[in-house]
């Protein structure tokens, strides 16, 4: 599954980082707690937070996700869509709440590293 593939799927909102999108899905993690997802969500993972601060963006360049998604209405601030942009990262947005999103990813065959 490609990161596009989530964006037309679930009607997910494309914030920053459009030229990342035909990146590779292979996991799914959801968490906010940056120190646990950096040491438990693998690479190619399509992470699912609250979170819209720069070190979002720090963190999924470090593990080399796919994608990061922004869910429960909220929204990245300028200059995390900036450093998105710059790193080919694609910040998505979603209006409803993170563990509605995973189990949908999770229900479809989208798994646990």
């Amino acid at each position: 599954m490609r990161v596009r593939d989530l964006v037309e799927r679930y009607g997910l909102e494309v914030a920053a980082g459009e030229k990342g999108l035909d990146r590779e899905v292979r996991f799914g993690y959801c968490g906010d707690l940056l120190s646990e997802v950096i040491a438990h969500a693998g690479q190619a993972s399509v992470w699912i937070t609250v979170q819209g601060h720069q070190n979002i963006v720090a963190v999924a360049v470090l593990r080399e996700f796919a994608a990061v998604v922004i869910a429960s209405g909220n929204a990245p601030d300028k200059e995390t869509c900036a450093k998105a942009e710059a790193e080919g990262i694609p910040l998505l947005t979603w209006k409803g709440n993170a563990y509605e999103l995973a189990g949908q990813l999770y229900s479809e065959g989208l798994g646990c590293p």
